[in-house]
């Protein structure tokens, strides 16, 4: 293991103007990267998502699970003196983010021309719902907004039902990813060039991206497939969705290369050349019929962790369709921290999702909690600005500095 301070993104310096998730998400994982990230949060109130539930003595658990590591500036920059300690603090800093709507940050007084006039060696992040460019780029938006413009909720839902929500955040957490590469890119460019560049992420360029094969099959067909939602299977690759197991169901994915494999797992080495499942698309065409075989197999068996055990003997990959109660307390989320403990302030000992990324002999996460509000205005203010205690206890008693207890 390095040495404790060491990691990869240690002395980078990232100003945080995010709040609610997606921005939260590319800052959260620099800071459990070793950067110091400084939340700057808009006396009084801060970061809108610390008023969102699950809440306790007036701590938010969504806060919590996007903040960890982070220090807390909580300031008025409304007023000229606030403004200007955030302007002190980009001087020197590495990284500025952003998540506003396109041209909110600028209203603010810091915007691209102004923090790059100020610091040329900054890099800029920008999160939005829609880009910062394009006829939707003023529109306000968050993830179920992207979704649905992408075409990624037609895709989900039975295929004679409605759409359905998608019950995570995948296009937030996807963009907050996106932008983490186009910053960390960006900072390998600066230190080629001296130069720091502005980078931008949305959710909805994401989505779009995240389509595997329905606008590459819409396009190569001419419009003849049109992609749409397909319910528990696939409509592109057969056997390949949900399937009715004995107290639940099992994830297969059978690839045309395993299909003779599969046949001879369930025993029944005359589906492979069965005129009905004879190729993928034949398959797909007859994905009832399929269904019910599969289905009618699976019920053979005591249990879905049975059917899975039974796949994974013959290297089909298959999976428990598991509850997030399940998922949490599996003991390879546990062991990969995929789920870890935090020993928050006011929560206690608390379970939260591990941010994503992994560094040979690096740690995967600080361990620190997310901030109180406010929490570091004096220790911030003393190492960048070098301010005194009486000019920190001046501006917090001016209500140009806030500071709450949650």
């Amino acid at each position: 293991m390095e040495q404790a301070g060491h990691h990869l993104l240690s002395g980078i310096v990232v100003v945080d103007f995010t709040q609610f998730l997606a921005g939260p998400v590319v800052t959260q994982t620099m800071a459990e990267l070793g950067a110091e990230v400084i939340k700057i949060e808009l006396a009084p109130t801060g970061d809108p998502g610390r008023y969102l539930p699950l809440q306790r003595d007036g701590r938010s658990g969504y806060f919590v699970q996007q903040n960890t590591a982070k220090m807390s500036l909580c300031v008025d920059i409304k007023r000229d003196e606030g403004r200007a300690l955030v302007m002190d603090l980009l001087k020197s800093a590495d990284v500025m983010v952003e998540n506003y709507s396109p041209g909110v940050i600028a209203k603010l007084g810091f915007g691209w021309e102004t923090v790059h006039a100020l610091n040329p060696r900054l890099v800029m992040g920008s999160v939005s719902a829609l880009g910062q460019t394009g006829p939707l780029a003023q529109l306000p938006g968050f993830d179920f907004t992207g979704q649905a413009y992408s075409g990624v909720a037609s895709m989900v839902g039975d295929p004679d039902g409605p759409p359905a929500l998608m019950g995570v955040a995948v296009g937030d957490v996807g963009a907050g990813m996106s932008a983490l590469s186009a910053i960390n890119a960006a900072l390998v460019y600066r230190e080629r060039t001296g130069r720091g560049t502005r980078v931008e992420a949305s959710l909805l360029d994401f989505l779009v991206r995240s389509h595997e094969v329905n606008v590459e099959m819409y396009s190569l067909s001419g419009g003849a497939f049109k992609p749409n939602r397909c319910g528990s299977q696939s409509g592109a690759y057969a056997p390949v969705g949900y399937y009715r197991a004995p107290g639940g169901y099992v994830s297969l994915v059978v690839p045309s290369g395993l299909w003779p494999r599969f046949c001879a797992a369930m025993n029944r080495p005359e589906l492979e050349n069965d005129p009905r499942f004879a190729s993928n698309e034949l398959r797909a065409a007859n994905i009832d019929a399929l269904v019910r075989i599969i289905e009618d197999w699976m019920r053979g068996f005591d249990d879905v962790h049975a059917v899975v055990a039974h796949c994974s003997a013959h290297r089909i990959p298959a999976a428990p369709v598991l509850t997030v109660e399940q998922a949490i307390h599996h003991p390879h989320m546990i062991e990969r921290e995929s789920v870890r403990k935090v020993t928050d302030p006011i929560f206690g000992e608390i379970t939260l999702a591990g941010q994503p990324i992994c560094a040979e002999g690096f740690p995967r996460h600080t361990g620190k909690p997310a901030p109180l509000l406010g929490e570091h205005n004096a220790w911030v203010l003393r190492r960048y600005l070098k301010r005194s205690d009486a000019e920190i206890e001046r501006l917090g008693e001016s209500g140009v500095l806030a500071q709450a207890r949650c």
